[in-house]
Parts: C-alpha cells; sequence; structure tokens
C-alpha cells in the first residue's frame, strides 16, 4: 500500500492538535455523557482514535484499520450490552469515534491517490453505517423511550459531515499541490540561476586565458623569431588555475577568480598589463567599492578586454576609466581597433549576454555599441551598496 515516509517527528509535529482534541472528546465521554458501563468503550476508543493520529504514514492501510475497529468496537459493545448516549442523530459510535473517521477521510483524502481515496472513504462510511446499525437495538432500548428519531436529519448530517471531511480533505490536498508546485518552480529558477552563474565564469574566466593563447600563438604562426612559448606557458597556466577555481566553487562552494584584492585600482592595473594591449588607465573612485562588486568589475573588464583581443586589429588605444560619485561606480572600457569580422577562435555570441547579466544582478544599467569612426565601447553603471 501507498505510504508517505513521514518520519515520527514530523507526524508528531503534524498530528498533535489531533490528537489533543480527540484525547479531549474521548475524556469528556468518558466522565459526563452517562453511559452504562463507560469503560468498556475505551478499549476501542483509544485504538480508533490512534489510527487515526498515525493515518497520515500509511493512509490506506490506516482506512482498512479504522474500519476493521469501528465494526469490531460496535460488536464487542453490543455483545457486552454496553449502552451509548446519541450524539445529535441515532448512534452506535461516540462523538471520538465519529470524529477519528472524519479526520482519516480526510487524511486518505489529502495524501492518497483517487482510487485508494474513494475506497478507503467508502470502507469507512460503511463501518460507521454498519455500526449504527449493530448499536441501534442497545441504543433505542435505553435512549429512545418517549420519542423517534428522524431518519432525514440523521441522513442530512452523515451526509453533511462527510461533505466537510472530504473537502478538508481536498482542500489540503489542492494546497499540497501548490506548495509542490512553487517548490519545482524555486528550485528550477535556482537551478537556472546557477547554470547561468557557470556559464558567465567559464566564459569570463576560461575563455580570457585561452583567447591569450590562440593570440600569440597565431603571432608566432606570423612571426616565427618571436618567442611566443612563454606567454603561451603562463596563459595555459592561468587558464588551469582558473579551472581549479571554478571547481572549488562546484565542489567546496569556494569562490571563482580573479578573487578582488584589497585594491581594485590595483586589480585593473594587473588586469590590463596581462592583456598586453595598449591600455590608459584613468581612476577617480571617491567611495569604497565592495569586494563582490570589485570582483564583478574585474570580470566586466576582463571581458571588454578579451573582446578586444578577439574582435578587433590596428588598436592603438583601450581607454579604462573607473569612477564614482552618489553612491554609483562607472566603468567605461572604449577602443579604437577595427573589426576583424572573423574573431579569434570563434565566437559563441555569449560575452555581451554575460556583462549584461551580470550587472543587471548587480542592479546596474549596461550598454555596449560601435564608437565612429572605429572602435567599441562598454559602460556599465553599478550602484555601490
Amino acid at each position: 500500500m501507498e505510504s508517505t515516509d513521514l518520519n515520527w517527528w514530523l507526524l508528531a509535529k503534524r498530528q498533535w492538535p489531533l490528537a489533543v482534541s480527540l484525547a479531549f472528546i474521548a475524556g469528556l465521554e468518558l466522565f459526563t455523557a452517562g453511559y452504562v458501563n463507560p469503560w468498556w468503550q475505551t478499549p476501542g476508543v483509544v485504538v480508533i482514535c490512534a489510527i487515526a493520529v498515525l493515518a497520515p504514514r500509511r493512509p490506506f492501510d490506516a482506512t482498512l484499520a479504522l474500519a476493521a475497529a469501528i465494526v469490531f468496537t460496535a460488536i464487542y459493545l453490543r455483545l457486552l450490552g454496553v449502552s451509548m448516549h446519541p450524539h445529535f442523530w441515532i448512534s452506535g459510535a461516540t462523538i471520538s469515534v465519529t470524529g477519528a473517521a472524519m479526520a482519516t477521510i480526510a487524511i486518505v483524502t489529502r495524501e492518497a491517490s483517487r482510487w485508494y481515496a474513494v475506497s478507503g472513504t467508502a470502507l469507512i462510511v460503511a463501518a460507521m453505517i454498519t455500526a449504527e446499525v449493530i448499536g441501534y437495538p442497545i441504543v433505542a432500548a435505553e435512549e429512545y423511550r418517549s420519542y423517534s428519531p428522524d431518519p432525514g436529519s440523521y441522513l442530512f448530517g452523515a451526509v453533511l459531515m462527510l461533505v466537510i471531511s472530504i473537502g478538508t480533505g481536498l482542500y489540503f490536498r489542492a494546497r499540497d499541490n501548490e506548495r509542490r508546485s512553487q517548490l519545482a518552480a524555486s528550485v528550477a529558477a535556482a537551478q537556472n540561476a546557477e547554470r547561468m552563474a557557470l556559464a558567465r565564469e567559464l566564459h569570463d574566466v576560461v575563455a580570457h586565458y585561452v583567447t591569450a593563447i590562440v593570440v600569440h600563438a597565431q603571432a608566432g604562426q606570423l612571426n616565427r623569431s618571436v618567442d611566443v612559448l612563454p606567454s603561451i606557458a603562463a596563459s595555459g597556466t592561468e587558464a588551469l588555475t582558473a579551472m581549479r577555481r571554478l571547481v572549488g566553487t562546484l565542489r567546496d562552494g569556494e569562490s571563482s577568480g580573479p578573487a578582488a584584492s584589497s585594491s581594485l585600482v590595483d586589480d585593473v592595473r594587473a588586469l590590463a598589463a596581462e592583456s598586453e594591449l595598449p591600455v590608459r588607465l584613468s581612476f577617480d573612485l571617491e567611495d569604497a567599492v565592495p569586494q563582490e562588486l570589485a570582483r564583478s568589475v574585474l570580470r566586466l573588464v576582463q571581458e571588454s578586454l578579451t573582446n578586444t583581443s578577439k574582435h578587433a586589429f590596428a588598436v592603438s588605444s583601450v581607454d579604462v576609466a573607473l569612477s564614482s560619485g552618489d553612491g554609483v561606480l562607472h566603468l567605461a572600457v572604449l577602443d579604437d581597433g577595427v573589426a576583424s569580422g572573423v574573431p579569434v577562435g570563434g565566437s559563441g555570441g555569449y560575452g555581451l549576454v554575460g556583462m549584461r547579466e551580470r550587472v543587471e544582478l548587480l542592479g546596474g544599467t549596461f550598454s555596449a555599441g560601435r564608437r565612429e569612426p572605429t572602435g567599441w565601447t562598454v559602460r556599465a553603471d553599478l550602484p555601490i551598496s
């Protein structure tokens, strides 16, 4: 049979209100209802209420056990001649037993598949009807001396309680489905965000160094007198280091590089020197830049310089300007190169997309486009928080 695999702690946390309610009702019945030999009903009531409380672990099995317990309790009370005070209508079951049956119907409707829910509900209804039939002769002899119960009222009350039970189960079933859908959507969104972040890291980090390797290799092919092997080795080493950092992010949650140091100016200077482009730097930073923001700025500068290396030739100057004011960090990267047409190593077209996503995630604005008469401009405005 179906099982919800609900552990005992979660079961206790979820079911304690029902357990307390049933225990309170059963206690009131025992001490205030004035039954004949009332203690004889206690074992059956305890078993039935316990089944209702434990029902979420195995909902359909609980309906089988509950139906059997209700019928068996009615039989042994009939054989012992124990009279029950009727509640509302004709009664072969106490209020606590009726409450346990209603709760179990709601649980099986909420937890089980459609077939199990319908079958389990039918079993409990049949057991309650059987208990009424079995218990009525004893109840009538003690309680119905002066009036006859109205079958219409009994039927109305029974249908009303059944509708309440099924409706409660359907409500919680719909709420559970909605919660699962929201959780699935949240997980999918988180996975997509993580996938995009990893894609940006791969593009920004690895592509930068691989581009440098390809540029140096092509330069060596054009001019064999130039020793490009040290530069290629250095770029390869940096690419391996970046890959290790990225693997560390995947395995241990460590931050992938390049990591921002205490000085954003020094880090940008290092990137400019590493690019081997004719970079002119301009800094006017009035505000302290947080480490996470500095790391994103380094990414933007790195990708901009990589794009210049890949997509432009005859570059005589690349201007990198960093300034801040009124709580906003301004970045501008401008080059005067001529579009090469075929970028080094090809292009997947994800560089500008990744930069735009990175800036927008930080609440900033991003723009990129051609300059006149030649060149390319990248601008980003990032809030400093």
